[in-house]
Formats: C-alpha cells, sequence, structure tokens
C-alpha cells in the first residue's frame, strides 16, 4: 500500500492544469489561486470519502484495521492543513480591511 503525502498548492495547481499540450491548456504558473484552493479542496473531499470506504472495508471485514487508520489520519491532516490555509487567509482579509486608504 503506497502512502501518498499531503498535496501542496503547487501540485494542485498542476494536477489542474494538467501535462497536456493541448489548445488552451494553463502552465502551472498561470493557474489562479481560486483554482488551486478549489483543487486542495477536492482533494481533501476524496481523502475523506477514501477514509469513509476504508472504514466501511474494515467493518465488512474485507478490509485492514491499519488502512483504516491511516486513511483517517491522512484525512485528518489534509483537512488541518485547509483550516490553516482559510486562517491565513482570513487574517490577511482583515489586515487589508484594516488598512487606511
Amino acid at each position: 500500500m503506497a502512502i501518498n503525502g499531503l498535496p501542496s498548492i503547487s501540485n494542485a495547481t498542476g494536477a489542474a492544469a494538467g501535462t497536456g499540450s493541448a489548445a488552451g491548456a494553463k502552465s502551472p504558473q498561470e493557474t489562479g489561486f481560486a483554482e488551486a484552493l478549489g483543487e486542495l479542496i477536492r482533494t481533501v473531499d476524496g481523502a475523506t470519502g477514501e477514509a469513509n470506504v476504508a472504514i466501511n472495508r474494515m467493518l465488512d471485514g474485507t478490509g485492514d484495521v491499519h488502512e483504516a487508520m491511516i486513511a483517517m489520519q491522512r484525512a485528518e491532516q489534509m483537512l488541518e492543513l485547509t483550516v490553516q490555509v482559510r486562517n491565513k487567509l482570513v487574517q490577511a482579509y482583515q489586515e487589508v480591511m484594516r488598512m487606511s486608504v
């Protein structure tokens, strides 16, 4: 069983952009911040789904307890990362709102 790390925002932008040379394909530098965050959220959602599947397999007796625990930990870490990114965005927004023009 392979253990995958948490996706970075640069990985999320690369995944969103694709690697093909089709017309209209964006390079990782051209993808927007919103697209990167959207990909990060989709990745977190996928990890949560994988954790649920692993838990259901464990309960059925077809899966392993270790796989379920690893999937749960991966989903938890991804969620914590996403919450920290959100906290930093809120903090930056509040700081910009405090600036006088």
